[in-house]
């Protein structure tokens, strides 16, 4: 096991969940699910970065089309077909949109966005958000988790800290793939 390679994870690693949920998400938080399992980061933290980073990344999103809804960037979101899916959803189940929308591939970006142009109120946004944020937050660590455990139990417990970063590399490009492969045939 490599003592800096650990310590670097360590101390690093729930910032990595923290700005990766900012950006990607779903496979991020996986694989620090994993990574807690082999010990090396605590499912509490990623359970927390990961809600953060969610709620932070969609609360930003939702204001930038409450604030900004006439500026070009936004507009030209509202021009493509997936924002008039979200608008049309929102407009049926705004409270379902917005507890589902994590969960909901290609509306990740355009859903909050959506949500700040539409009349959702921001204080009904924000608590939605926040059970939302939480839901998804363990939900996908305990993916990682979990894949963890299963690894765990085909091929015994993992020794060696680049062993187990490749191993939940590999969940967590699984878990891409599937989830790209789910998005491609839901169009």
């Amino acid at each position: 096991m490599s003592p800096a390679l650990h310590e670097f994870i360590a101390n690093y690693g729930l910032w990595a969940v923290l700005g990766g949920t900012l950006l990607e998400g779903e496979s991020v938080v996986v694989f620090a699910g994993f990574l807690a399992h082999q010990h090396l980061l605590r499912l509490p933290g990623v359970m927390l970065c990961a809600f953060a980073g969610s709620l932070i990344a969609d609360q930003a999103l939702f204001y930038l089309g409450r604030r900004w809804r006439d500026h070009r960037l936004v507009l030209r979101l509202r021009a493509k077909p997936a924002f008039t899916k979200a608008l049309a959803a929102v407009d049926r189940h705004p409270d379902g949109f917005i507890l589902s929308l994590r969960f909901l591939y290609g509306l990740r970006t355009v859903g909050p966005i959506a949500l700040g142009v539409s009349n959702v109120p921001a204080p009904r946004f924000l608590v939605l958000n926040v059970v939302a944020a939480a839901i998804w937050a363990v939900c996908f660590s305990l993916l990682g988790y979990l894949f963890g455990q299963t690894i765990e139990s085909l091929l015994g417990r993992l020794h060696g800290v680049e062993t187990k970063l490749a191993a939940a590399l590999a969940v967590a490009a699984v878990v891409w793939l599937v989830h790209r492969w789910l998005a491609k045939r839901r169009r």
